[in-house]
């Protein structure tokens, strides 16, 4: 696949919320992960644990968009918007991150969020 097939595909399984349908599918089993802060995790295991700790921080998730992507070479990048409620939070706050994905050999190698820190709950 090119990265604009796997670009397209990618935003087609956030918009439905298949996550795990979009890592089998197009992430390389060596992905690396990386967050605004830095910190990093590598291979499906570790990204399946950041997810669990993510996951088990919200109270409720209230909708999301993914944006359209921007393709270069072997990189592209897209929008993602989110509201959620923490847990211990007074309300739902939206939450805006650009994700940049690198492709190598027709698979997702690498991802990296940019994002403002939501206000601490």
């Amino acid at each position: 696949m090119t990265t604009t097939e796997i670009a397209n595909k990618l935003v087609a399984y956030c918009r439905k919320g298949e996550f795990q349908e979009c890592y089998k599918e197009l992430y390389s089993p060596e992905i690396v992960s990386i967050e605004n802060d830095g910190t990093s995790v590598k291979g499906f295991e570790e990204l399946a644990e950041k997810g669990k700790k993510w996951n088990a921080g919200i109270k409720e998730f209230h909708g999301s968009e993914t944006g359209d992507p921007v393709v270069s070479g072997n990189y592209f990048s897209l929008p993602m918007n989110m509201t959620i409620t923490y847990h211990g939070a007074p309300g739902p706050i939206k939450f805006e991150e650009i994700c940049v994905y690198q492709v190598k050999e027709g698979k997702v190698v690498r991802e990296q969020f940019f994002y403002d820190e939501p206000p601490a709950a």
